[in-house]
């Protein structure tokens, strides 16, 4: 039986065409001229995905698309939006509302087609997720703001995804205004918030799948709430059994935290096996990396969990790594060199350089830095089909020896 797609447009032509044009693709598809009708009929034929116009009138496609996502039968449905005016304004607005995937009019009839396969594959892997036996969890930290705890996050996720092509989760715990989804260009169709409206008992892992954004990369990710006030609704309860849950369900857990030690970052510092504390070579980062240290301490945290990353951040002039570690007392691991506007770009495209640009400088730093902290069983036992990001890393190394 054919897949059932949704088109929603208030002008007969553009119907005509996305309807035409899916048909063509093997879909059987339904059409509504107006955001009342669509709800309906959403529920009614239940779509595997919905090609929503915004400019209606009486309801446009923003409100169809946040009726939509409130509904916990037509919540997860993937939404593509059609518009006129491709804005970034107009971009974040339709992803707070929940869309998916934005297509700009006049389209290509072969773009929306693509659009759309790869929104279902999307899908797909979500569902078909398998469950992992053992998993590794991992924070990334600083107490100091701006040195890209986010950007390594994201990297290290989808690093580990490519690397060794097992199921990865990218949890954006910075509750506050977090950026994860938006970095990997992900709309924040579902969040946080979603799980917060639940007892924490009633938390398991079909609740938790159905929250979870998909990357194209493979890595999924939990999302921090659209507004601030969302996030304080965020109980330690609930996120110490979505983390439990999370855990036993991928082989990466990876925690992007807030510069702070409010009880919900404790909860994912508690539950990490490695702490990637991030800083820069400057006075105020090293003070602030020290005091992080004596609160790890504080909490027994043994030192070998905490590996240090240095975030050269700027051209020079940086204090000297030998003489920040002897203020430490704790060894740097890794160090980020300065990297003009690279991270900068990714950022606004979405794209981070361990996927844009993997043969790159700077996307091979970050292929070895995911490897590096990849667990113990996955470096001793090379694959028998390995990717190319682990071909590659293979290669380096022998080019070192």
């Amino acid at each position: 039986m054919a897949e059932k797609i949704l088109a929603v447009d208030d002008n007969q032509i553009n119907l005509k065409i996305v309807s035409t044009t899916l048909e063509q693709a093997g879909f059987e598809v339904y059409t509504a001229e107006n955001g009342l009708t669509a709800l309906e009929m959403a529920e009614k034929i239940s779509p595997v995905l919905i090609i929503l116009d915004i400019n209606m009138p009486e309801m446009d496609g923003y409100e169809v698309c946040r009726r939509l996502r409130k509904k916990k039968s037509t919540s997860n449905i993937p939404i593509v939006m059609l518009t006129a005016n491709d804005t970034l304004e107009e971009k974040i607005k339709g992803f707070e509302a929940g869309a998916d995937e934005y297509l700009t009019k006049p389209f290509q009839v072969a773009e929306l087609q693509a659009r759309i396969m790869v929104l279902l594959r999307r899908m797909s892997r979500t569902e078909t997720k398998s469950i992992s036996t053992t998993s590794k969890m991992i924070a990334v930290f600083s107490l100091r703001g701006g040195l890209g705890v986010s950007t390594i996050a994201g990297n290290l996720s989808a690093g580990l995804s490519q690397i060794w092509k097992q199921s990865v989760v990218l949890v954006d715990l910075a509750l506050t205004m977090g950026q994860s989804a938006l970095m990997l260009n992900l709309p924040l169709r579902n969040t946080w918030a979603d799980l917060s409206k639940m007892p924490a008992g009633e938390i398991d892992s079909e609740v938790v799948k159905n929250v979870l954004l998909t990357h194209a990369s493979g890595v999924s990710v939990l999302a921090a709430p659209r507004r601030s006030v969302e996030g304080e609704s965020v109980s330690p309860e609930i996120v110490s059994n979505t983390i439990e849950v999370l855990r036993s369900n991928f082989s990466y857990v990876v925690l992007d935290l807030p510069h702070d030690f409010r009880e919900t970052t404790l909860v994912g510092l508690d539950n990490a096996d490695e702490i990637v504390l991030l800083m820069a070579p400057e006075l105020a980062s090293v003070r602030a990396t020290g005091e992080a240290l004596e609160v790890f301490d504080n909490l027994g945290y043994p030192r070998n969990k905490i590996k240090i990353v240095m975030n050269w951040v700027f051209e020079r002039k940086g204090l000297a790594r030998k003489d920040i570690e002897n203020v430490l007392k704790h060894p740097v691991k890794f160090v980020l060199p300065f990297i003009p506007d690279t991270f900068v770009s990714a950022i606004n495209l979405g794209v981070p350089p361990v996927i844009g640009e993997p043969t790159s400088a700077v996307g091979a730093l970050l292929e070895d830095f995911s490897y590096a902290l990849s667990k113990v069983e996955d470096r001793k036992n090379f694959p028998e089909n390995p990717s190319e990001a682990l071909l590659r890393i293979r290669e380096r190394s022998k080019s070192r020896r």
